[in-house]
This record gives C-alpha cells, structure tokens and sequence, in this order.
C-alpha cells in the first residue's frame, strides 16, 4: 500500500513493482525497474527515501530514519530479505544480505558486500569493494571481480521482475491438485550455478 504522509505523497516510477503488501509511506522515490517485496516497511515520515533505479528491497526489509535524515540506495543496490537499513547510504550495486542491520550513518562505497546476519554500527563507513561480515561487521577482505559478477547477475533477475510481475502476476484461487501439464521450473530461469558460470564468461 501506498500512504501519504503530511505533504509527501510517495514517488514510484511506473516501471516498479511494490507488492500491496507492502507499505510506503510518504517522502519515499523509488525509481526505475525497483522491486518491492510483499511485507517491507519503507517508512519516509520523519526523513526521506531515495531508492535508485534497479534496486530491490526484498520481503519483510525494514527502512526508516532519525528525524532529518535521508537514507539512500543507490542504482543496482540489492537488499535481502529482512534486513534493516536505518539512516545509511548503501552505494551502487551493493549487496546486503539477509537479516543483516545497517545502522544511523553508515556509508557504504559502491559494489560493498554484506553478509547475512551482520550488524553494522552507527557511524562505519566502508570503502568501494568491501566484504563486511560479522557482529559488529568488519572487512575480512575485498570483493572480488567473481563476487562482484555474480552479484550483478543475481540482481538483474530483480530488475527483470518487475515487468514479469506487471504481465504475469494476479491474485488467484489455488488448485486442488497438480496439472499433468505443469512446466518443471528449472525450465523457466537459469540456476544460479548457471548465472555464476554466465558472470565469470
């Protein structure tokens, strides 16, 4: 859903998809081919959102600010389902995985990536290419070419599906049993073993 706040009304570029599911509120822009997932809270009340073209904020990712703030995922970021962004700038075609919390002022440099789980504390800022895992997150090394291809491929799904969403996704009843004409899904995307060989070519 999509809520207005005082005299923010919510920017969504018409190439986006935000699940209904979800809600954002207020001074909130989201760009070109985002995907927003079902149950995310993406809260521009107090401060404001920008979220770049090609990003994607996945199920259940909480962002919000303290009062003043803006928070900022730049074009290709790639959030994983669960985690929080509060307050920080995630750069370009980061990855921040799964349940991981970014914390007030956090800088991330472009193609950062973060490890599920992780907890990046108030105030850390990170140069381009950084791995950071654990709690509280560190550097352990730099993302490499491989890493960061493989990410990109990963994200490009993401940006393809919000055009599959708006062609192909509607509510519907369920069936009662299976068709004996069901494609197999492998038949329908490239495995990621498959999109990790693409990345390396």
């Amino acid at each position: 859903m999509i809520y207005a706040f005082k005299d923010f009304v919510p920017v969504v570029h018409p190439s986006a998809f935000v699940h209904p599911q979800a809600a954002v509120t207020g001074n909130v822009i989201i760009g070109e081919n985002v995907y927003i997932g079902p149950g995310a809270a993406i809260r521009g009340d107090w401060g404001g959102i920008v979220i770049e073209d090609g990003c994607n904020v996945q199920e259940n990712c909480t962002i919000h600010m303290f009062p003043g703030v803006t928070v900022v995922l730049k074009a290709a970021a790639h959030i994983g389902h669960g985690a929080v962004i509060h307050g920080a700038t995630i750069g370009r075609n980061c990855l921040v995985g799964m349940n991981s919390v970014v914390m007030d002022n956090v800088v991330l440099g472009d193609e950062c990536v973060v490890g599920a789980l992780s907890f990046i504390k108030a105030g850390d800022t990170f140069e381009a290419r950084s791995l950071i895992v654990g709690n509280p997150a560190k550097k352990i090394k730099d993302v490499s070419d491989e890493m960061i291809g493989w990410k990109t491929a990963g994200t490009r799904l993401y940006q393809a599906l919000p055009a599959e969403m708006a062609a192909h996704w509607h509510s519907s009843e369920p069936l009662r049993e299976l068709p004996s004409d069901r494609p197999p899904q492998e038949s329908l995307y490239q495995t990621w073993n498959e999109l990790k060989d693409k990345a390396r070519q």
